[in-house]
């Protein structure tokens, strides 16, 4: 094959229609990976407020509870919230490094539970009513805890949204096979005008679209164990070690970071 012909065949292709083409996939792509992205960085915010509200809770059961009532234990269980949401998003067992978080009546309740961060956002929210009715907390203090741990729930509500919600399947296949289709024809269309360059300039072009199609397929789900994916266990070590630090307790020490996940 030279020179776009094969064998007695001449491929009669030019850059014309490649370059049409071209732009179109391109647009297409950008809006698969802006979708992808935007999934990504909703979660991502959704987990941010999942720190954001464990602290909130835990301040507020410093300065009013823990004159009166051990807090503990109610400190561990929004770090065992964190640890059972990350669980079922990654379709872990529920008590998967949660053992030493939570009361035993409560562990047994969540093992093989259909939503195990639920359960514990109700033993939460019990125990904040029990707070109030010992007179503990304040109705006011009590309606603002309460309203940090609907926040917890929304952000875990959201987060599953984004998990059982993937792009439509027929679309990820119409631009993944058209642009193994464009890569394929896009030689005939070159050879002439640029000839001894086309290898390069079409690999080049190819590992564009691949790496681009790839990324979005892999930041889709942010919650997987790809390169890409959100680093769950980090953010969940970090809850706890900042929560634990506000108990006046030294936090484990982080372990060391996968070069895989980067954090920032």
């Amino acid at each position: 094959m030279a020179h776009g012909q094969l064998y007695a065949w001449k491929v009669p292709l030019n850059t014309t229609p490649f370059s049409l083409m071209g732009v179109s996939f391109a647009i297409f792509l950008g809006f698969r990976i802006n979708a992808s992205y935007d999934r990504f960085w909703e979660a991502r915010k959704h987990w941010g407020s999942v720190l954001v509200e464990s602290r909130n809770l835990t301040r507020t059961a410093l300065t009013y509870i823990a004159p009166k009532r051990e807090i503990r234990p109610f400190v561990l269980g929004l770090v065992a919230f964190a640890s059972t949401m990350r669980n079922q998003l990654r379709n872990l067992p529920a008590n998967h490094k949660t053992r030493d978080l939570i009361p035993q009546d409560l562990q047994q309740r969540i093992e093989g539970a259909r939503s195990a961060p639920t359960l514990v956002l109700l033993w939460l929210s019990q125990w904040i009513q029990e707070c109030n009715q010992q007179k503990i907390l304040e109705p006011l203090q009590a309606d603002a805890a309460e309203r940090s741990i609907c926040n917890l729930s929304m952000a875990f509500g959201s987060c599953e949204r984004i998990a059982n919600t993937p792009l439509p399947f027929a679309y990820s296949v119409i631009l993944h096979r058209s642009v193994y289709l464009y890569c394929a024809l896009l030689p005939f269309g070159l050879v002439d005008s640029i000839g001894m360059m086309t290898p390069l300039i079409v690999s080049f072009v190819s590992y564009t679209f691949f790496a681009l199609e790839a990324l979005s397929d892999e930041i889709e789900n942010p919650f997987g164990l790809q390169d890409n994916d959100l680093a769950l266990d980090s953010m969940v070590d970090g809850i706890d070690g900042s929560l634990r630090e506000m108990l006046g307790e030294v936090p484990p020490p982080l372990p060391k970071a996968n070069a895989n996940f980067v954090l920032t």
